[in-house]
């Protein structure tokens, strides 16, 4: 999607961090911005900024672990704009522990808004950019956790992981549709996702301050700008550009998952149990 300007662009966890710095790009670059969060507070402040730079946006508080919110969402940017071409699942939090040990409340908390709040905001909003049939774009937000399996946070790899899976996905099933597609990748960045249970619904076992032990907060504290995140995934859109990553100096540790990748194949060409086994030698689809 070279040409962006007049096109209307949703975000979801678009109230700060990353997701602010892609409003405030896409903003810049001529779109038309509508803000979601699950706090309306930051959500209507990023607005109030934009605004009085004379861009146009607005804002819709939304809770991307309901479909029913994300629809009404949906629902919000046509009302306020008409159309809708950008849709950035950006919505997260973060979860630590091991599979086997972390809560089963915490699971379902990362679950619901992690991969649950990118396929709702698909079924919500795609329909939609289809019916237009003036092509569009979806980005969604997973991790370098998404990549490489990280140690102590299996909820949250498992979750990144189905989203990067999710965007192949998608990408490949809607090239002819004039839909593209990006799944980001980000490294560390100067988000507030180390706080991210400070949001946490009564169902998922209520509200907690981060933990004065947690040294999440130092290290996102000196990640990269949010604002430049917003660039680059605008610089990937126009450009058509499906994997976005934030920090090109762990490209090694996607060489390295590569080259287990293929050790595990050159074991499975030598291994005794399948010597002379017929195999179809294709997928479906």
């Amino acid at each position: 999607m070279k040409d962006v300007t007049g096109k209307v662009a949703f975000i979801t966890g678009g109230g700060s961090g990353m997701g602010l710095g892609m409003a405030r790009s896409f903003a810049a670059a001529g779109m038309k911005v509508m803000i979601g969060d699950i706090q309306l507070e930051p959500a209507q402040k990023a607005v109030d900024e934009l605004k009085a730079k004379g861009y146009e946006a607005a804002c819709v508080q939304v809770d991307v672990s309901s479909m029913e919110s994300v629809q009404a969402a949906a629902d919000k940017t046509i009302e306020v704009f008409g159309k809708v071409h950008v849709l950035s699942n950006n919505a997260g939090v973060a979860v630590g522990g091991y599979s086997e040990a972390c809560s089963m409340r915490n699971w379902n908390w990362v679950v619901d808004v992690n991969l649950w709040g990118v396929v709702y905001g698909l079924q919500a909003f795609v329909p939609l950019i289809l019916a237009q049939d003036e092509g569009g774009h979806v980005i969604s937000t997973a991790s370098m956790a998404g990549m490489v399996g990280l140690r102590g946070a299996g909820p949250y790899n498992a979750t990144k992981f189905a989203v990067v899976g999710m965007m192949e996905t998608f990408a490949a099933d809607h090239r002819k549709h004039n839909i593209s597609a990006s799944v980001l990748c980000p490294g560390i960045v100067a988000t507030n996702i180390g706080d991210s249970a400070r949001n946490r619904p009564e169902e998922y076992g209520g509200a907690v301050a981060a933990s004065g032990k947690d040294k999440t907060a130092e290290m996102l504290a000196g990640g990269l700008d949010p604002d430049i995140v917003g660039d680059l995934v605008l610089e990937a859109i126009q450009d058509d550009q499906f994997y976005v990553f934030t920090d090109p100096g762990l490209k090694h540790l996607i060489e390295t998952r590569c080259e287990r990748i293929i050790a595990g194949y050159d074991w499975a060409s030598n291994s005794k149990s399948l010597d002379g086994a017929k195999q179809s030698g294709g997928l479906p689809g």
